[in-house]
């Protein structure tokens, strides 16, 4: 059994400060601080890379009906799901993974609303207002996340906001894992994410796990709850004060599961390199070569449709890590 929890932390303090409907926090919730949400989500980023927050101003029953539909969806025959209509775009609908990969799952990209990129199911019928509805709503939070997090780092006001000042590349996924079979049960292989910062809701199948310190631990479920995890070019740009986890998903016999993950992502025009405020502001070496944005994300690209025999030799964000040694 995992000796250790991922943090649960409140963030009623900085959503009623918002746009967000107060009806939409529980009011049950313990009053916290402001200063005292900042230091945990400061420590969980130090020390975990990943964290639970609840009373973020999402609606609960929304994403509890993203969950639904996406489930009525992924039980529809294949037929339907891969009807993309005429004159649709390659980069958005519905996908499979090639029988090559690991990955024992399905999924479907979704863009911005009106984005030419988006190919949006009709069926459900309710499927695509549901999905133009919480996309904004996770941008949203994920831009709150990021001014929290600026102020937590110290950085000067808006530092953060103003790096990452595109969203051109922001996307939600939603996934379908397959139940696990009597061989294997990868629904996703171990990773870090490459962005900013990710969201990833759950149904009530559970599966995800961070590894920390050696251990993996089981991130459960739990509804209206959303896990927000750290990538790794907020690892980079803060010199490893904040931290990237490695995490998986694990499927289970006899279960689909259903998640969605909304990726916060850098322009990939833009160069990442270890901040001055975490290196030569305070006398430490940088921990990482400089790089541009789609060089890193095109090695990865590249790694998951191609993955390397062993684990250890894929490409990730150890590629541009200044060697310490002689």
């Amino acid at each position: 059994m995992a000796s250790h929890v991922i943090p649960t932390i409140d963030l009623c303090p900085f959503i009623t400060a918002t746009d967000y409907p107060k009806s939409h926090v529980n009011k049950s919730s313990i009053s916290v601080s402001k200063e005292v949400v900042k230091n945990e989500i400061s420590k969980a980023c130090r020390e975990y890379g990943f964290f639970q927050v609840v009373n973020h101003g999402i609606p609960v029953e929304l994403l509890k009906n993203s969950l639904e539909l996406a489930k009525t969806f992924y039980g529809y025959p294949d037929e339907e799901k891969m009807k993309r209509g005429p004159g649709a775009p390659p980069q958005g609908g519905f996908k499979k993974n090639p029988e090559h990969l690991p990955d024992r799952n399905e999924f479907m990209y979704i863009f911005e609303p009106g984005s030419p990129k988006n190919v949006i199911p009709q069926n459900p019928p309710l499927f695509k207002g549901v999905l133009e509805d919480i996309f904004p709503r996770y941008r949203n939070l994920a831009s709150l996340l990021e001014g929290i997090m600026n102020e937590c780092l110290e950085l000067p006001p808006n530092f953060l906001k103003e790096y990452n000042d595109s969203r051109s590349y922001d996307h939600l996924l939603s996934l379908h894992y397959l139940p696990a079979s009597d061989f294997e049960n990868s629904g996703k292989v171990e990773h870090e994410d490459g962005n900013i910062l990710t969201f990833v809701l759950q149904d009530d199948v559970g599966g995800l796990e961070v590894l920390h310190n050696g251990e993996w631990i089981p991130v459960p479920p739990a509804p209206g709850t959303l896990v927000v995890n750290i990538g790794d070019t907020l690892q980079v740009l803060t010199n490893n004060r904040f931290k990237s986890a490695t995490h998986r998903v694990v499927r289970q016999k006899g279960k689909t599961r259903n998640s969605y993950a909304f990726f916060y992502v850098l322009d990939v025009e833009k160069w990442v390199e270890p901040l001055p405020h975490f290196t030569t502001d305070i006398g430490e070496p940088p921990q990482y070569r400089g790089f541009y944005f789609k060089d890193f994300v095109q090695g990865r690209v590249h790694d998951r449709l191609n993955p390397p025999a062993r684990l250890e030799d894929r490409f990730c964000i150890k590629h541009y890590a200044i060697s310490t040694s002689g």
